[in-house]
């Protein structure tokens, strides 16, 4: 379900034309288990004002400001946290480096998410910020967006780095073949 909020304040006179919309989807998708995953993402924007020309003010547009909020089977990590959670984990863990201003990130986020459910038996999913952990950034050399590593014993999985977005189908393929789980 997807629900559209707009609000614009409009004013003549030579006052500015400052529009903002937000945006909100809700979806829900069911995994095997018959657990519900309910994620939500919320868009703010400003729209550019009218030209002078109309007698308003000119203005530059605003970037974007997203929000990616999902259930609680991924926990968001920082670099402070990433040894005990990552490294001297005893079960395999999936990395997913995002950032708010990613596209591909918020468009693969309920996926991860319903993956995150899935596997939750074999497999720990973390999430982490991109701009908030530059370390981590560089240390593990993530050079595109959204970037998956998994780590095992304290280590990346050979072969396992991927970057970019992923449909739902090829993550369990990508994930399996790392965790040599057989398809079901």
């Amino acid at each position: 379900m997807e629900t559209i909020i707009s609000s614009s304040s409009v004013s003549l006179f030579n006052r500015p034309l400052i529009p903002v919309r937000t945006v909100t989807s809700t979806s829900t998708s069911q995994s095997a288990s018959l657990s519900f995953l309910h994620c939500s993402t919320k868009l703010t924007y400003a729209l550019p004002r009218v030209p002078s020309t109309l007698g308003f003010r000119k203005h530059s547009s605003t970037i974007p400001k997203f929000a990616v909020t999902c259930g609680a089977a991924i926990t968001e990590i920082n670099e402070s946290q990433f040894p005990d959670t990552v490294l001297k984990s005893n079960r395999p863990v999936l990395v997913e480096f995002v950032a708010n201003w990613c596209g591909p990130c918020r468009l693969i986020s309920p996926v991860m998410e319903s993956i995150a459910q899935e596997y939750g038996d074999r497999l720990t999913v973390v999430k982490i910020d991109h701009d908030a952990n530059p370390r981590l950034i560089e240390e593990y050399k993530v050079y595109g967006l959204p970037a998956l590593i998994l780590f095992k014993n304290g280590q990346e999985v050979p072969e396992s780095r991927r970057e970019g977005a992923i449909t739902k189908v090829k993550l369990r393929e990508y994930l399996d073949a790392l965790l040599e789980i057989s398809v079901p």
